[in-house]
């Protein structure tokens, strides 16, 4: 690891230097004064000389690391950890200055280590939060190490240089595999339903308890047994579900320093990574004005993999959406029924009307489930209490804006097409929840 160090004087050297100009000064017109001043300076140089070469020699025995993950999530705090080694026996006072990758907009990135005593290491953890995929790249770390009188400070550049990928949500990706765990499902939102259809495929016979479907009594079972007895089948597996997300325009919306396509890609990545923990296929479609990403629904171990890479890539498109092209693709490529999640966003009832013929001919041969979100900043908005005509009518615009989205629901589940309406933030919980509601209804 490269190092390099660079002598600054500090502020106090700076008005030590002042009250001996200040004495030169005065000596002007207190000749008595001027020997006092000689002395003092020579005195400032010569404890600076020392105090400096003493700094020097300290800064070329401290160490520091960088240590993070290999991978970032987007939209989530990730770690990072700075350890920093005194290899001397003196203490030290430290000041940290981590050169941030530029997409973090931050130039003042510091990190006060006060005292570091001799042969002592020390961890400081910082997190961020990156709102864009793509490539991050760390620069240096500056240590600036006072000096014993802190009339000067040496910088020693450590050459910690690495780049580091933000991937989707890899974070929300394994807390949601813990809703897979009846213990700790309820405490992330995840919906215990009672199952109402089965498969064929027959697993055990077991005592009836509230809540099983009296269609699974096993007569001749309860008779034998003197007690009621149910039939109890497996969920069935290897079933097709496709992530369809759609990159207009549309997705570009903002919320909480992350687009709404980046909330899509983000629950994406987590419902797939459920389907195939479940034993189910899972796929992926991206489209706006064309037909972009297709990958065929598998459960293949290097499946995650291929959704994961191809989620990293995405981007958004400023064109409109062509659901014309949609509806050919999944015609031509997705053969089986299959259960799509169709991630977009529609803010006015005639958006919706435009597109409808398209959607309800791919739920005749599907089971299609529309994730829209819902405005929060004008939901917020519309609550706000109007106190001039301005605001008064701004609101009233606000109120309608929600009206369209409720009419937007009653339109779609007219022609039986299931829509969630979501919170960006409750993304994923709501499609994960929504999976296995369909699942254990047995409408897959």
């Amino acid at each position: 690891m490269k190092i390099i160090s660079q002598l600054y004087l500090t502020n106090r050297f700076f008005i030590a230097f002042a009250v001996v100009v200040v004495l030169f000064c005065v000596s002007f017109s207190i000749p008595s004064l001027f020997i006092v001043s000689q002395i003092t300076l020579v005195a400032l140089v010569l404890i600076v000389v020392i105090d400096a070469l003493l700094c020097f020699r300290l800064s070329l025995k401290i160490n520091a690391q960088r240590k993070m993950s290999e991978y970032f999530s987007l939209g989530d705090e990730n770690p990072v950890t700075i350890t920093i080694s005194n290899l001397s026996k003196t203490k030290m006072l430290l000041e940290i200055f981590d050169e941030l990758p530029e997409q973090f907009q931050e130039r003042n990135m510091v990190l006060n280590l006060p005292v570091l005593k001799g042969g002592e290491s020390k961890e400081i953890i910082y997190k961020l939060r990156p709102i864009l995929r793509g490539k991050y790249h760390f620069g240096k770390i500056n240590l600036f190490v006072n000096s014993p009188l802190r009339f000067s400070q040496y910088r020693t550049q450590q050459f910690n240089e690495e780049t580091v990928k933000v991937y989707p949500s890899i974070i929300q990706m394994r807390k949601c595999e813990l809703m897979l765990s009846d213990k700790t499902a309820q405490g992330y939102g995840v919906k215990k339903l009672r199952k109402i259809g089965h498969s064929y495929e027959f697993e055990k016979i077991k005592n009836y308890v509230d809540g099983d479907d009296i269609r699974s009594i096993n007569w001749k079972a309860t008779g034998r047994r003197d007690s009621i007895m149910v039939n109890q089948y497996e969920d069935e597996k290897s079933q097709s579900i496709y992530c369809v997300i759609d990159k207009s325009r549309s997705m570009m919306l903002p919320f909480d320093g992350l687009s709404l396509l980046d909330y899509s890609i983000n629950t994406a990545l987590a419902l797939s990574n459920m389907v195939i923990r479940k034993h189910d296929k899972a796929g992926l479609i991206t489209f706006s004005n064309k037909p972009e990403t297709m990958i065929k629904a598998d459960s293949k171990g290097r499946q995650m993999g291929l959704i994961l890479e191809s989620l990293y890539q995405e981007t958004e498109n400023k064109l409109e959406a062509n659901y014309e092209q949609l509806f050919v693709t999944i015609n031509n490529s997705v053969k089986n029924r299959s259960l799509l999640f169709l991630f977009s966003n529609f803010e006015s009832l005639h958006a919706v009307q435009r597109v409808l013929p398209l959607l309800r001919k791919i739920n005749q041969r599907h089971l299609l489930v529309l994730m829209i979100f819902e405005n929060t900043e004008i939901e917020n908005y519309s609550l706000h209490e109007a106190e001039n005509m301005q605001e008064m009518y701004l609101t009233t615009i606000a109120e309608k804006f929600i009206y369209d989205k409720y009419r937007i629901l009653q339109e779609l589940k007219t022609y039986g097409i299931q829509v969630v309406i979501n919170k960006p933030n409750d993304l994923s919980v709501n499609a994960i929840n929504k999976y296995i509601e369909l699942k254990s209804r047995g409408l897959i």
